[in-house]
């Protein structure tokens, strides 16, 4: 092999990676069996290359309330990944994020429904701008990242 050849490898390589590394993750999510969004949010996941559990659940605030979700920031699905808690339509980049740096939090979240967050993009309707806010067992919150829409 070449030396060109073997440079030309290294971004192969790297995505390559990055994948083995979310496929390595575990995702478990608890959603409404009626929510489309949310099965929108499960699928980009997916294709991200998480492994994903799906589970349909009636009494989605009881899961809210044992994981520790703080009732002002509940959103329509609640994940669990690696330890965190994602809640609502969190960008998955954010959620890479949060995994790469091992922060020091409880979980992630989106309050609401955002127009424009992943799973909830609407043709021809700006998306609104949103915080994904980062969340501690104490229920104390801060922005961990902005996202201004159009």
């Amino acid at each position: 092999m070449t030396r060109r050849s073997l440079l030309a490898m290294i971004p192969l390589m790297v995505v390559g990676a990055s994948r083995v590394t979310r496929a390595q993750q575990a995702a478990t999510v608890y959603k409404d069996p009626t929510c489309g969004c949310c099965s929108k949010w499960v699928e980009l996941l997916r294709k991200e290359g998480f492994a994903v559990t799906a589970n349909d659940v009636r009494d989605i605030a009881a899961i809210k309330d044992k994981y520790g979700v703080p009732q002002a920031l509940r959103s329509c699905h609640t994940a669990l990944i690696n330890g965190y808690v994602v809640e609502g339509h969190v960008p998955l980049a954010d959620v890479t994020r949060m995994l790469k740096e091992k922060t020091a939090i409880a979980g992630l979240a989106v309050p609401g429904m955002p127009v424009g967050s992943p799973g909830m993009e609407a043709p021809g309707v700006n998306p609104q701008p949103y915080d994904v806010l980062a969340f501690g067992k104490d229920g104390k919150t801060r922005i961990f990242a902005s996202h201004r829409g159009a």
